[in-house]
């Protein structure tokens, strides 16, 4: 089952995450939270790992995406454990924060976006979380022809079992 977990920006949407996976075991994935300095980084929900998104470096390995710099590098390496983390046989739930416009030029965690999305669609042991800003939640299914999901919200992310 795909779940599609949207809001309007910076209302929260990672934060209500993280306070869902807190007790869990069977939550795998990667939630985008802010750093004290403000800059994004990607956490590994299960081994609270963390590594570098968001930088003020201009190197060769930048995506740029508004005012946003972004290493290249670190979606590559989110790419490849979202693929690894889906196989894990005890996750029954797996994160993906966020997709958005990036994804939408093939770009970020779109690799594996591609991958999970077509198999988690009828997969009733295995479910996908997607973190996607409310106005592009019509362009994220178009791009990865979702045929089925849910819409969650903060407020209703809590029933999610």
């Amino acid at each position: 089952m795909i779940y599609i977990l949207t809001g309007e920006i910076r209302s929260g949407k990672t934060t209500a995450l993280s306070e869902w996976c807190k007790n869990r075991n069977d939550v795998d994935g990667l939630l985008c939270p802010d750093n004290a300095e403000g800059k994004r980084y990607f956490l590994k929900v299960k081994s609270k790992n963390e590594f570098e998104l968001e930088t003020e470096l201009d190197t060769e390995d930048i995506i740029k995406i508004g005012n946003f710099k972004f290493l290249k590098s670190a979606f590559d390496k989110a790419n490849e454990f979202l693929i690894s983390a889906h196989s894990e046989t005890k996750t029954t739930y797996l994160i993906i924060d966020e997709l958005g416009k990036l994804e939408l030029k093939n770009e970020g965690l779109h690799w594996s976006a591609e991958r999970l999305i077509p198999n988690c669609l009828n997969d009733k042991n295995k479910h996908l979380i997607l973190v996607v800003r409310n106005y592009l939640v019509e362009a994220i299914v178009k791009h990865y022809s979702i045929t089925e999901y849910r819409i969650l919200t903060k407020v209703n992310l809590e029933n999610l079992n």
